[in-house]
C-alpha cells in the first residue's frame, strides 16, 4: 500500500530525512517511532505530499505521491490523522466528518458510512450536532480518526494520535486502531508511545536524526537495547 524508497527531504538548506525507506503492506499495522526532532512529522508531511522529496520516491497504491498531488490522495483510498487533530472547531462533528467524506469523492453513501463509523465511536455519535471545538481532547481525537475512516480508506496514516491523551484514553484509542487493522486496513502509526505502538503492530521502524536506525519485527524491537534505553 505504501512504499517510501530512499527518501531525502529538507526544509530549505536544512536536511531532514536521509534515505528513509519503509513499507506498509495491505492489512498491516506498522509503527514509526522516534524521539522529538527525529523527523516523524516530516515523514508524515512527505507522505501527504506537503513536503517534496529531494531524492527517492513515495508511492501509495502504486501511484507517486508528488505526481498525484495532496488533494487527490483521499481518492486513492488514504485517510490521514494529523498531529493536533486539525478539526474545524466552528463546525459540528457531522460537518467535520462530511468534509472528510467529500474529499474522497467516493460513490459510497454518507449516512451508511456514518453508521459504520458509529460502531467504532458510539460516544461521538451522540454529539454529531455539537461544535467540534467544544469537545474534550479525547473526543476530538476520536473525531479526527473517524474523519479519516469515513470514506472507507484502504490506508490510514496517523501522526502522534495519542499526544495529550490520558493513559486510559490511550488504551481505548489503540484498541480502536487494532480493530481498524483487523478490518483489513493498512495502518502507519507514527508515535512516541513506543511500548503500546509496538504491542499492537507487526513491524516497526526507529527514526533518529532523520535516518532509520533500526527496523524489524515488533516483538524483537521491544527487546532491543536501543529502544529500551530511549523509551522503556
Amino acid at each position: 500500500m505504501l512504499e517510501m524508497n530512499s527518501v531525502s527531504t529538507s526544509y530549505g538548506p536544512v536536511p531532514m530525512l536521509r534515505n528513509v525507506s519503509l513499507t506498509v503492506g495491505k492489512g498491516e499495522l506498522v509503527c514509526l517511532l522516534g524521539p522529538n526532532g527525529a523527523g516523524k512529522s516530516t515523514t508524515f508531511n512527505a507522505i501527504c505530499g506537503l513536503l517534496p522529496c529531494n531524492s527517492g520516491s513515495i508511492r501509495i497504491a502504486g501511484r507517486g505521491v508528488n505526481e498525484t498531488g495532496t488533494e487527490s490522495l483521499a481518492r486513492l483510498g488514504v485517510g490521514f490523522v494529523p498531529e493536533g487533530r486539525r478539526l474545524f472547531p466552528t463546525l459540528t462533528v457531522r460537518e467535520n466528518l462530511r468534509l472528510g467524506f467529500e474529499a474522497a469523492k467516493t460513490s459510497l453513501d454518507f449516512d451508511e458510512r456514518l453508521q459504520a463509523v458509529g460502531e467504532l465511536f458510539p460516544r461521538i455519535m451522540e454529539r454529531l450536532d455539537q461544535g467540534a471545538g467544544t469537545m474534550s481532547g479525547g473526543e476530538q481525537a476520536m473525531v479526527a480518526l473517524a474523519r479519516a475512516l469515513i470514506s472507507d480508506p484502504d490506508l490510514v496514516v496517523m501522526d502522534e494520535p495519542s499526544l495529550g491523551l490520558s493513559p486510559k484514553l490511550i488504551d481505548e484509542y489503540f484498541l480502536i486502531v487494532s480493530r481498524i487493522r483487523d478490518a483489513g486496513k493498512a495502518v502507519l502509526l507514527i508515535e512516541q508511545n513506543a511500548e503500546t505502538a509496538l504491542s499492537i503492530s507487526e513491524r516497526g521502524y526507529l527514526l533518529i536524526r532523520g535516518e532509520i536506525a533500526i527496523s524489524g519485527d515488533s516483538r524483537d524491537l521491544l527487546k532491543d537495547d536501543t529502544i529500551r534505553h530511549l523509551y522503556l
